[in-house]
């Protein structure tokens, strides 16, 4: 996909689906792609294979591999498939290679974890990596310590697309975006629906979602509603989706893929727990909550499923 189309694709939503695991701990391929098939099938522009809501982090490179095939086969051509890759650049670089081999449209690369990266070399680290891309790259900006030069850089080279901007320095952002080519990478909400109002106020488009397993009727209307220039409209939904998107955040943010793989079990696909470091599976109590608010949902005809 050209970089001017893909630009285009990441000014609307871009949902992060669940992994699906079996019994036994294992990706389970099948329902994977089940997962991806909903998902397209709800009119989401944008589909990132294996990003974080996808538990990037505790899947091996074997099988990440398995989880892109598995999206290009449930996304049928639906929509862009976006490939997750990461870790070191070397292992990133083979990412990207294989991700066009299957037919991804673009590549989104997760931000180094090293703990000892520095700002300015892990902007070296994006276009080291968009320089050997075969496909259009999306840069995932997490960390704090950037500076305006820094993410100027960034937007500037030819290859990335998009920088999902992942932190609340909305001073920075704003600053970046002035400052950056209006020609060149697209600034993207990286923290989703709830943030999505804020950040297009400070000059971003589109924004990602894990919610769009659940309710991509949801994450539609605060596009919608955002693309229109309707501020009151899209805060009103981002209130309907506070109580699952602070359910999400508990023991700093470790429920986060949790509450959605619960909820997306709950529609009748089971999708497995969460692996460890992430909370396995919601207690009794948090369960209940969650379950009552789906119901909600979905006796105002909100969730993807019946």
């Amino acid at each position: 996909m050209s970089i001017e189309t893909m630009r285009q694709v990441l000014t609307g939503v871009s949902g992060v689906p669940v992994t699906a695991y079996d019994g036994s701990g294992e990706v389970e391929p099948r329902v994977t792609a089940q997962v991806y098939q909903r998902v397209a099938a709800a009119g989401i522009h944008n589909i990132v294979a294996a990003g974080n809501t996808g538990e990037f982090y505790a899947l091996t490179p074997g099988e990440i591999r398995r989880v892109h095939e598995a999206a290009i086969e449930g996304v049928d051509g639906k929509a862009p498939v976006t490939a997750a890759i990461g870790r070191s650049l070397r292992e990133a670089i083979q990412m990207a290679k294989d991700a066009a081999s299957i037919g991804a449209s673009a590549v989104m690369s997760h931000q180094p974890v090293d703990p000892f990266a520095a700002p300015g070399s892990q902007i070296d680290y994006f276009r080291d990596l968009a320089e050997a891309s075969p496909l259009p790259l999306v840069a995932y900006v997490r960390a704090e310590g950037f500076s305006v030069d820094d993410m100027v850089r960034l937007a500037g080279h030819g290859n990335v697309v998009g920088i999902k901007f992942a932190t609340t320095d909305l001073m920075l952002l704003s600053r970046a975006i002035a400052s950056s080519d209006p020609k060149g990478a697209l600034f993207v909400c990286g923290l989703a629906e709830s943030w999505a109002p804020t950040f297009a106020a400070a000059g971003a488009r589109g924004f990602t979602s894990g919610l769009v397993n659940v309710a991509p009727k949801l994450s539609l209307a605060v596009h919608a509603a955002l693309e229109k220039g309707d501020f009151a409209a899209a805060r009103a939904i981002v209130n309907k989706l506070e109580p699952f998107e602070r359910m999400r955040t508990k023991f700093r943010n470790g429920t986060n893929v949790t509450v959605v793989k619960e909820a997306v079990t709950y529609s009748g696909l089971d999708v497995g727990p969460v692996r460890v470091p992430g909370v396995p599976r919601l207690d009794e109590k948090d369960r209940e909550e969650l379950f009552a608010l789906l119901r909600r949902w979905r006796e105002a005809d909100e969730l993807s499923f019946s």
